[in-house]
């Protein structure tokens, strides 16, 4: 017997998500259920697909713990179904959702996030979210500031560094004789070591003093035009490269989808800041 519930589609600079409204608690976000919501031929289609939801009522200790900070969970999956611990631009949609329903302050709030709570504030048109910490992947490696090889069809391994913001990341320093639009990102780069549950891998070039552009391969979406986590670590991963030290400075991250900002903050956090757009409302029938 199928269930009706509410969804909303929006999208953070293209980066575009189903949202559905769980606030009662009446149904689990599959797998094979975020698969088909997300499907962009026989479902509402989006690079991902999150579930509004009560942080209290949420099955994992350590996400009901949060819930002192943060009364609603993002409960979040690719597009392939695979769980996500965080997404960057899916957390200002979802706060977005939230403000609209009256379901948060719009001052600011938390969001439980199944890696940590997430404090938004509202700026103008766009979301600020603090992001938390970041750490290298491989603290020993990592430090080196290179401590990956990315191959891709057509050209020579690229040299790269692996960064954690909750969620796994591989930024790739592409040459500036290298034409960032014409890497083939149609299937997942080879990643050396292999990263054994998968990463996000940016590919990014400078264009200027505190500015970069960046094209992304997701783990279980595939190329999209924007990753909000993976414009934070493309930033610390080009202001590690720079030895720019000046954590005052805000970065400006253009991506396919439009253009965000990153500030790296003074207690070792990140702060993302970018738009948030809600497009669509409707109902659909759950199985």
């Amino acid at each position: 017997m199928s269930r009706t519930v509410r969804f909303t589609k929006g999208h953070g600079t293209r980066n575009d998500f189903v949202l559905v409204d769980d606030r009662d608690d009446e149904f689990a976000l599959t797998a094979s259920l975020a698969a088909m919501l997300a499907d962009r031929r026989s479902g509402i289609g989006g690079d991902g697909v999150i579930r509004v939801a009560r942080t209290s009522e949420a099955a994992d200790t350590e996400i009901r713990a949060q819930a002192v900070d943060a009364e609603w969970f993002m409960d979040y999956r690719n597009a392939d179904g695979s769980v996500a611990e965080m997404c960057g631009n899916g957390v200002r949609v979802f706060a977005s959702y939230l403000r609209r329903e009256g379901l948060a302050s719009a001052a600011g709030f938390g969001v439980a996030t199944r890696s940590g709570t997430k404090f938004v504030r509202f700026a103008g048109e766009n979301v600020v979210v603090d992001m938390g910490p970041w750490r290298y992947e491989d603290a020993e490696t990592g430090a080196s500031g290179i401590d990956a090889l990315v191959h891709v069809p057509d050209h020579e391994p690229f040299s790269a560094l692996r960064l954690n913001l909750g969620n796994p990341h591989t930024v790739v320093a592409v040459p500036p004789t290298v034409d960032l639009e014409t890497l083939d990102l149609s299937k997942a780069p080879v990643i050396n070591p292999h990263p054994t549950s998968g990463t996000n891998v940016e590919f990014v070039q400078p264009l200027g003093p505190g500015h970069i552009r960046m094209r992304v391969h997701e783990r279980g979406v595939g190329e999209t035009e924007s990753c909000g986590t993976g414009i934070c670590a493309a930033a610390i991963a080009t202001h590690l490269w720079a030895g720019d030290l000046d954590r005052d400075k805000p970065w400006t991250v253009d991506v396919p989808g439009g253009r965000l900002q990153v500030r790296l903050l003074a207690n070792g956090h990140v702060e993302l800041t970018g738009p948030a757009v809600l497009v669509a409302d409707g109902t659909v029938a759950l199985p």
